[in-house]
């Protein structure tokens, strides 16, 4: 884990902010506010943070267009905050890209402590992934975008995560529990009823995830 890294606080709750940045700066981390998403995106381009603690809920901007528009450019690891009981939201920003989440109120200690887990996986700060080629479908784990004979298809971040899996295995065979690993990077627990399909072979053209009936 890099000290002094950089993590930009975005929720429109300036108490909160506060709290977080005081709980952040105690373990040497450097740390930038934003009060909205656009605010959020302007700072974000500004400071180039090493990861992003992103409310979902607020004005503007909410935290998944927020997610959405990092996600063109940027792999920065993001930690969602969401207050809300219901637990689509938190499940759409991870598959948007989002790589933890803590649901308020929440202890700044556990707060930490997922920020430190996070960095420590080291998703970034290695330097640019190398693009993976294979039979005219090109990956770019940077950017999360894939390409098949140079055009674009469009995969959630759990899709990609998982047909990065299979193209990096090659001939590998992967158990349920192995690519769940691979899919799912906040550790949930996977129902033996979810299936996913991904077509993969020298013209893919789509993905499909979906339950068994």
């Amino acid at each position: 884990m890099s000290e002094n890294a950089t993590i930009l606080v975005v929720d429109d709750d300036a108490p909160l902010r506060e709290v977080v940045r005081y709980a952040l700066a105690r373990e040497a981390f450097k740390v930038v506010e934003a009060a909205d998403g656009e605010e959020a995106l302007a700072v974000f381009a500004a400071h180039t943070p090493d990861l992003v603690v992103l409310d979902i809920s607020m004005p503007r901007l909410d935290g998944l267009a927020v997610c959405r528009q990092i996600r063109v450019d940027s792999d920065v690891p993001i930690l969602f905050l969401s207050c809300r009981g219901d637990e689509v939201d938190r499940v759409l920003g991870l598959d948007m890209g989002g790589d933890d989440y803590v649901t308020k109120p929440f202890s700044p200690r556990e707060l930490v402590s997922r920020v430190k887990a996070i960095l420590r996986r080291g998703r970034t700060g290695q330097g640019p992934q190398q693009e993976i080629v294979v039979s005219g479908l090109r990956l770019s784990p940077a950017t999360h975008r894939a390409t098949a004979n140079g055009k674009e298809v469009r995969f959630t971040a759990t899709e990609f995560r998982l047909l990065l899996a299979l193209v990096r295995g090659k001939t590998r065979v992967f158990d349920r529990a192995e690519l769940g690993r691979q899919a799912y990077v906040d550790g949930r627990c996977v129902s033996e009823r979810t299936s996913t399909l991904m077509f993969v072979g020298s013209a893919p053209n789509s993905a499909h995830t979906g339950s068994t009936p």
